[in-house]
């Protein structure tokens, strides 16, 4: 199932259980994984982009490894609303995941790199550091998000 429904999402969820963040870029996919109670997300790795079949790979094993239950996959939407060209890689990216037997979120991501680069360097983190870690932030950001609305039980 992939759905930007949350409440459809949550339904194929209904023991919680840990959820994949993933803020795809196109040299790097963001990772972060949340709690099985759906209280907080935290960073992952940020995964180096090649051809999909070594993408799936290796998400595969971190789905093995942290038990994960559903995904939740950050939707580049324009600043308007609108689907451009990323939105539509995005959802191929979802629809070639399937084969992962998961269920998917589409989520808005509209904010989340700004977002997770201002929480870096308030932290004071430098620029090499925020370089290579922009993308695992910015997926949690998404997931956070995601989970406050499934955890904190209001749903579209």
């Amino acid at each position: 199932m992939i759905t930007e429904d949350a409440r459809a999402f949550a339904g194929a969820l209904p023991d919680g259980g840990v959820l994949l963040g993933l803020d795809l870029g196109t040299k790097t996919i963001g990772t972060a994984f949340c709690d099985p109670g759906w209280g907080f997300a935290t960073a992952g790795k940020t995964l180096p982009r090649g051809k999909f079949t070594a993408d799936l790979a290796t998400l595969r094993a971190l789905i093995a490894e942290r038990r994960v239950t559903g995904m939740v996959l950050g939707l580049p939407l324009n600043m308007d609303g609108s689907a451009g060209p990323r939105v539509q890689a995005t959802r191929a990216f979802a629809r070639n995941c399937a084969v992962l037997s998961l269920p998917i979120l589409l989520w808005d991501e509209r904010w989340s790199t700004q977002s997770a680069e201002r929480a870096m360097i308030s932290q004071d983190m430098s620029r090499a550091k925020r370089a290579t870690r922009i993308d695992s932030h910015a997926a949690a950001i998404i997931l956070q998000a995601a989970i406050d609305r499934l955890a904190g039980g209001w749903l579209d």
